[in-house]
C-alpha cells in the first residue's frame, strides 16, 4: 500500500511503525474471511482491509479522528485473527494500537460513554474496586428491567450486570506476595503474573497453577510491586495508564530476574500473555535501562502451556473418561501462536480433546469488548456456544478468563486448561469436573429409564 506520510510525521516512531506496516498490506482481502465483524455483518469497513483503509486516511491527514472512524476501529475485536491469515505478515495489531491511541487524545466521546469506559479503565485492573464493584452489581441485578430502551448506553449497563456473576470465590491468598517453594528437587524458578480481574472471579486459577508448579520442581515467585498487565487500558487507547501499569510490572519481575534470576515470567491468561510479550515493543523508546529490561521480560513472558509442556508435564490419576471441548482464545491461538500445545497436554492428561467449527473466531468476550459493544459480542457467544455444544463434549476448557467468563452459563460447565492438568497431576477435583460428572449420571439414568 502506498502512503504519504510527511517526514515531519514520520519523526514520531508510532507513526513510523504504522507507515512500515501499512505499507506490508497488499489489499489482497484474505483477512475478510476469517474477521468475526465482517462475518457477522458483512461490511467492508467492519474489516481489517476496511479499517486499514480508515486509519491510514486518518493518520495521513493528521486530523481528528471522526464518528465513523471511531465506530468502526471501536468495533474491532484485536482478536488478530487477521493476522494469522494475511499472507503478507501485516502487523495489525500495533497499526490499530496506534489507532485508537490517536482516537483517545482526538475525540470527544458523548458523556455517558466516556464516563463508562473511564469507570472500566479504573475498576478491573483494581481488585479490590472490581470485587466491590461486582458485589454492587449483583445487589443492582434486579433493577436490570429499569433499564428501558435501546440506547447503547442501557445496554451496556445491562451487559455489565449480566455478566457479573451470581456469587463470588472468597479472596484467594496466591495473589500475595511471597515465593512458593519447589516441591522435592528445585529444577527452576519462575514468576507468576497473578493478574487483576482472574483473582477476582476465579482465584482458583492462580491456585491450580502454583499447584501444578511447584508439584514439578519449581519455584513460583509472586513479587510485591505487580499488578495489570496495562491490557486492558492499552486496546482502549489510554496509553499512559497501560504503560505505567507495564512499567510496574518490569520492574518487579526485573529485580528478579537480576537477583536469583527467573527461568520464564508464567501468565495463565492469555490476553494478558500477547501484552506481556509485546513489552520489549512498548518501551522500544524508552531509556536505554528500562528498554532493556522491558525486553528482557518480554523474552521470558510465557504461557503456563508452553512451561508445563518445557518441564514435562505428566499426570498422576487414571484416564478419567471426560471428553472435552478445546476453546482456543484468540489471545493465543492468534496474538501468541501457541495451538497445538494446550490440546496435547490436555490428550496426555487423559482427556478426549475436541475441537470446534469455527475454532479461529472469537467469542465476543475481548477485554471489554462484551460490555462496550454488548450486540456484537451476544452474537459471538451464541455462535461459539452452539459450535461448542454441537462437539457433545463435556465440558469446555480454555487459557483465558475472559473466554470463561463470556461463555459460562448453564452451557457446558468451564475449567480452565491448568485446573483440569493440576486435577490429572494430583490437585483437587475443579468444580467443572464435578458438575460434567453429575451431568454424566443423570444422563445415564435417563437412558436406563
Amino acid at each position: 500500500m502506498r502512503t504519504e506520510f510527511t517526514v515531519e510525521q514520520l519523526r514520531d516512531p508510532d507513526t513510523r511503525e504504522s507507515n512500515q506496516i501499512l505499507r506490508t498490506c497488499v489489499h489482497c482481502g484474505f483477512c475478510t474471511a476469517t474477521c468475526p465483524t465482517f462475518v457477522l455483518l458483512g461490511d467492508e469497513l467492519d474489516s481489517p482491509r476496511g479499517r486499514i483503509y480508515l486509519i491510514k486516511d486518518m493518520l495521513e491527514s493528521g486530523r481528528a479522528a471522526s464518528e465513523q472512524e471511531v465506530r468502526h476501529v471501536d468495533r474491532c475485536l484485536s482478536c488478530l485473527s487477521c493476522m494469522t491469515t494475511c499472507p503478507s505478515g501485516v502487523h495489525y495489531m500495533h497499526l490499530v494500537d496506534h489507532a485508537r491511541h490517536h482516537i483517545e487524545d482526538t475525540y470527544r466521546r458523548p458523556f455517558a460513554e466516556r464516563v463508562i469506559r473511564n469507570v472500566l479503565s479504573v475498576v478491573l485492573p483494581r481488585p479490590a474496586l472490581f470485587r466491590a464493584a461486582l458485589v454492587g452489581a449483583r445487589i443492582a441485578r434486579p433493577l436490570r428491567g429499569l433499564l428501558g430502551g435501546a440506547s447503547m448506553t442501557a445496554k451496556r449497563m445491562r451487559a455489565m450486570l449480566d455478566l457479573a456473576p451470581s456469587a463470588l470465590p472468597p479472596a484467594g491468598a496466591s495473589a500475595r506476595a511471597t515465593v512458593h517453594r519447589a516441591e522435592g528437587v528445585r529444577r527452576g524458578r519462575v514468576a507468576l503474573l497473578v493478574g487483576c480481574a482472574q483473582t477476582v472471579l476465579a482465584p482458583s486459577i492462580n491456585e491450580a497453577t502454583i499447584r501444578l508448579l511447584t508439584r514439578m520442581g519449581l519455584d513460583v515467585v509472586v513479587t510485591a510491586g505487580q499488578g495489570c498487565c496495562g491490557a486492558l487500558t492499552h486496546h482502549m487507547g489510554k496509553q499512559d495508564a497501560s504503560h505505567a501499569q507495564a512499567r510496574a510490572n518490569i520492574e518487579a519481575w526485573a529485580a528478579e530476574a537480576e537477583g536469583e534470576g527467573l527461568d520464564a515470567v508464567v501468565i495463565n491468561a492469555s490476553g494478558c500473555g500477547t501484552t506481556v510479550k509485546d513489552y520489549g515493543h512498548m518501551f522500544r523508546e524508552a531509556e536505554p535501562v528500562l528498554r532493556a529490561r522491558a525486553a528482557r521480560i518480554a523474552g521470558l513472558a510465557k504461557d503456563v502451556s508452553e512451561v508445563l509442556a518445557r518441564f514435562d508435564y505428566a499426570p498422576l490419576r487414571e484416564r478419567p473418561g471426560l471428553a472435552v471441548a478445546y476453546h482456543a482464545a484468540c489471545s493465543l491461538q492468534h496474538g501468541q501462536g501457541i495451538t497445538a500445545v494446550p490440546k496435547s497436554l490436555l490428550e496426555r492428561a487423559g482427556f478426549e480433546v475436541r475441537v470446534p467449527a469455527e475454532a479461529h473466531l472469537c467469542c465476543g468476550s475481548a477485554g471489554t469488548y462484551n460490555i462496550l459493544q454488548p450486540e456484537i459480542a451476544g452474537k459471538l457467544r451464541e455462535r461459539k456456544l452452539g459450535h461448542l455444544e454441537r462437539t457433545g463434549a463435556d465440558l469446555m476448557a480454555s487459557g483465558n478468563i475472559g473466554c470463561l467468563t463470556q461463555l459460562g452459563g448453564e452451557a457446558l460447565p468451564v475449567a480452565h486448561t491448568v485446573e483440569l492438568l493440576d486435577w490429572m497431576a494430583g490437585g483437587p477435583e475443579p468444580a467443572a469436573v464435578a458438575e460434567a460428572r453429575g451431568r454424566q449420571v443423570a444422563r445415564q439414568a435417563v437412558a436406563a429409564e
